[in-house]
């Protein structure tokens, strides 16, 4: 099985999930994912889908602090991965 950086098509899909309607998600992805798009594990990219399954203003309160995940996102790997997200 191919991983996920390993595979062209697979990175390419994972930016096109990111698109969202709010501009400042936009923003804020793009900005990660231009600075770690190559590094990110296979539990990276796991907990990034989890994140891009929820609202967008769900998604902005995260990014920006303002609530932490709770439900199918309370995990310890989409914890690990927004805190890098919000740093960027």
């Amino acid at each position: 099985m191919i991983e996920h950086q390993a595979d062209p098509k697979k990175r390419a899909r994972l930016r096109w999930r990111s698109r969202r309607g709010l501009l400042e998600n936009d923003l804020l992805i793009s900005r990660f994912l231009d600075l770690h798009e190559t590094s990110l594990t296979d539990d990276d990219v796991d907990a990034f889908t989890c994140l891009m399954e929820l609202g967008d203003n769900d998604l902005l309160a995260l990014l920006l602090a303002r609530s932490e995940p709770t439900g199918a996102a309370d995990l310890p790997h989409v914890h690990a991965l927004l805190s890098r997200m919000r740093a960027a």
